[in-house]
């Protein structure tokens, strides 16, 4: 059966370097998380706050961390959004959309926001850890508390801009990475998977492929929608929408060229496909590529 999206996105190279790069860049802890997630994000990784690790420990404590995630995923659906915990700590998170859909979010966090925290606040800190009866180490808590980092508006800013940038072009990559995704599938879909790659341009029919790899329209159409987890019509877009994404790097070829090289018949048809996939109209799209890919220009 195909990864969950997020699983695959997450378990991609291009994602892995990019957590590297900005945890090595800022020192804040990277993680991607699906709309439907409800774990501690950063909870044991390396760059995890030892603050909020130590309220790990206690199930009240975190319950009320769960509870920002909570606010997060209901707030940060079209923008960023940062939410406070109640220790003061600051959370944020920026959507990552598929088309018209959410899928996930890039959080990031577990410091504090432009202010370092006061002896007040810390004090009503340590009132609270202890409703939450997280062990009483007043001098543990104080140290680690007031050693949390603190960002400048700048640095805050920033943050959220390359996460941004990112989650477009994590977004712009994500057909990419789900068609190519390696599974342990039956030589019937490896060698399907193959002709659809080889005959995409043409007028390709279900029949046709199940002809190609010898075997019933019925036994082709159940094992390949098993395997890939999406029916024939959906993963031939896809294949083709990919090839379009390449195409449109050619500064010289008309979007209405690139349709029906990619095998669309229609230039209608492919805007609305396009979009439907990546979000964008590949006029758009193939914009967005442009900012991405030089540095000088400003990314909305």
């Amino acid at each position: 059966m195909t990864k969950p999206l997020i699983q695959s996105l997450a378990d991609s190279k291009i994602y892995r370097e990019y957590e590297h790069a900005f945890s090595t860049a800022t020192g804040l802890p990277l993680a991607l998380r699906g709309v439907e997630s409800w774990q501690l994000p950063h909870h044991g990784q390396s760059l995890e706050n030892p603050f909020c690790k130590l309220l790990a420990q206690a199930s009240s404590a975190c319950a009320a961390c769960l509870k920002v995630q909570e606010q997060l995923a209901a707030t940060a659906t079209e923008t960023p959004q940062t939410v406070t915990c109640e220790a003061g700590l600051c959370e944020t998170a920026v959507p990552l959309r598929l088309g018209d859909k959410l899928v996930g979010f890039l959080t990031t966090g577990q410091v504090f926001h432009k202010k370092k925290p006061t002896a007040a606040q810390f004090r009503r800190t340590v009132k609270l850890l202890a409703d939450w009866g997280v062990p009483a180490q007043p001098k543990e808590w104080r140290d680690l508390y007031l050693n949390t980092r603190v960002l400048s508006a700048v640095e805050v800013r920033s943050a959220i801009q390359l996460l941004k940038i990112f989650a477009e072009h994590l977004a712009m990559m994500s057909n990419q990475i789900v068609t190519q995704e390696q599974f342990d599938e039956l030589p019937l879909i490896t060698r399907a998977k193959q002709y659809i790659r080889d005959h995409q341009t043409e007028r390709l029919t279900l029949n046709q492929v199940a002809k190609a790899v010898e075997t019933s329209r019925f036994n082709f159409c159940k094992q390949f929608t098993k395997s890939t987890g999406i029916h024939f019509t959906a993963y031939l877009t896809r294949v083709r929408i990919e090839r379009a994404k390449n195409l449109l790097l050619n500064p010289n070829l008309r979007v209405s060229e690139i349709a029906y090289d990619s095998g669309f018949q229609s230039l209608t048809h492919f805007n609305r496909e396009f979009k439907r996939i990546q979000g964008d109209s590949p006029t758009v799209y193939r914009e967005k590529l442009k900012q991405i890919n030089q540095p000088g220009l400003k990314t909305s």
